[in-house]
């Protein structure tokens, strides 16, 4: 076989040459722009807050350390040593668990469709903060002018012409990456867009720590409540919140990963991927707070007064409140909405990239095939139900019940299949240590093995039981079941269904590297 010594290193089961990254640097990049999203800005400062301030910082690298970057690692071997996307890896590591690669590219797809939404909406809120265009009140800007919002929970087709064009344009621009490929897309894509944001992101954050007010709100951030880490749902929303941050256990990670020379560093790399998006998030709780800090103080009012300090609330109605009242409000609206947009996109095509990759291997399409039909199906879905008035408790609903079902659920049984029914962590665990980087431990079958799914296992029956006793939100149970449980439902007819289909490439002839002698003991052959 080859060394992956070359730009492109041909394969034997297609008789083509894969697609590779140009080198270790560009799967970085592409990796963590994977990685860093939404979530990072608009979710982890509020996830701390409300969980120990300060003091949830302890369980937050806990829980990197000993799930985070282990999955991350679990995504790395599979996506590597098989050589392919989720469902292609997955099947050559073991045939019926194809099925458990198509789920996550279903639910890859589905995620595609709304997540592409919010871009357009943060796309939009940039062109707004050139003359903050929301006036006095934001809320009502978002809802009423901007989404033209239903009262109505139901699932429509009026369309809104201020969302429908930058979704449009958002569309147009991921299916552009993702049909020009893994190195001349995703990978100039990233090496543009990851610095651009890190510039933009920064320069927010510094002037965000200079305003009225901002000590204020980086004691309220940092602020240790130790009492919290006795608290088990802390421990809980940690693991949560690194798992979900982290784009693992979806077939990102397993794809990207089979882009990589042969020799490639895994491990070294992982904890640079790992680290680098928790610096990240760390970051964007020191501007998100610096900002809160100021605009309670414009206010008059404990920083804990200030309603929805995280999502939708804190990105759409508290920010551009804040940045009417503040100095140079455009210019800082412009850089927060803009680094919104550029995260977003780069989460967005490794999302896509998984659905791309899937059906190029299963029906032998080419890049831009794939991207045109499948990609263009993922548009038109998204443009249909996404830019209408009834689209917001729709986007709401499945956005919960895909990541705290969909995805927990596939982690769960990722781990408990490889960890202990088919006992493939020895292999694995090999294959990551026969390369150059950090040395793995038996302590990481562990990991992956048993204390991973207790937790994330906790993570998703209890969700689970919360949603059929309880439901989502104040929507109606008929809308929640149709939407929610009918996306997962969904997501595993399609897994059944796609792994029937006879492949157009051959698969099955594959043949992993061979390790080094002592490589399943968790030691590097001399």
């Amino acid at each position: 076989m080859s060394d992956g010594t070359t730009a492109s290193a041909p394969v034997a089961e297609t008789g083509a040459p894969r697609e590779q990254w140009s080198g270790q640097l560009g799967f970085i990049l592409a990796a963590i722009g994977s990685a860093v999203g939404l979530g990072n800005i608009w979710r982890f400062p509020g996830v701390a807050y409300e969980n120990g301030g300060g003091a949830f910082l302890i369980p937050y690298l806990v829980a990197l350390l000993t799930a985070g970057i282990p999955i991350l690692w679990l995504d790395y071997a599979v996506g590597h040593r098989f050589r392919g996307a989720a469902p292609t890896a997955f099947r050559r590591l073991f045939k019926p668990a194809e099925s458990l690669g198509w789920f996550q590219v279903a639910i890859s797809f589905i995620i595609a469709t709304y997540y592409a939404a919010i871009l357009a909406w943060a796309l939009a809120y940039a062109w707004f903060s050139v003359d903050l265009a929301w006036g006095d009140d934001p809320a009502g800007f978002l809802f009423g002018e901007f989404l033209k919002a239903s009262d109505e929970v139901t699932v429509g087709f009026d369309f809104v012409p201020g969302i429908l064009a930058p979704l449009v344009i958002v569309w147009g621009l991921a299916l552009v990456i993702i049909a020009s490929g893994v190195k001349r897309g995703l990978e100039r894509a990233n090496l543009i867009m990851i610095p651009l944001l890190v510039v933009m992101f920064g320069s927010l954050v510094v002037r965000a720590v200079t305003l009225e007010g901002a000590a204020d709100g980086l004691n309220a951030f940092f602020t240790p409540d130790w009492e919290a880490l006795t608290d088990p749902s802390v421990w809980v929303a940690a693991y949560s919140q690194i798992f979900f941050s982290l784009s693992i256990a979806f077939g990102i990670m397993i794809t990207y990963s089979s882009y990589l020379r042969r020799k490639a560093n895994l491990t070294t790399t992982g904890l640079v991927v790992g680290f680098a998006n928790s610096s990240f998030e760390l970051l964007a709780g020191i501007g998100v707070f610096a900002t809160l800090g100021f605009m309670a103080s414009q206010a008059g009012v404990p920083l804990a007064e200030l309603g929805s300090i995280k999502g939708i609330g804190l990105a759409f109605v508290a920010f551009p409140q804040i940045l009417s009242t503040m100095p140079g409000g455009p210019v800082f609206g412009v850089l927060f909405f803009g680094s919104l947009a550029l995260a977003g996109m780069t989460s967005l095509i490794s999302i896509l990239q998984v659905v791309s990759a899937a059906f190029q291997e299963k029906l032998g399409l080419s890049v831009r095939q794939a991207a045109v039909f499948i990609g263009g199906i993922a548009a038109i879905i998204s443009i249909l139900l996404f830019s209408t008035t009834t689209a917001v408790p729709l986007l709401d609903t499945v956005d919960d019940y895909v990541n705290n079902v969909g995805i927990v659920l596939s982690a769960v049984v990722m781990c408990v299949l490889l960890g202990l029914v088919l006992r493939k962590l020895t292999e694995l665990q090999g294959h990551l240590n026969a390369r150059v980087g950090v040395n793995v431990g038996a302590w990481w079958k562990w990991l992956v093995a048993a204390i991973v799914p207790v937790v994330l296992g906790y993570m998703l029956i209890s969700h689970a039981v919360e949603l059929v006793t309880k439901g989502y939100g104040d929507y109606p149970s008929w809308f929640t079941t149709a939407y929610g449980w009918g996306a997962i439902a969904l997501s595993v007819v399609a897994s059944v269904l796609f792994a029937i289909l006879p492949w157009r490439r051959p698969v099955d002839d594959f043949v992993p590297d061979a390790l080094p002698e002592l490589a399943s003991t968790g030691r590097r052959s001399a």
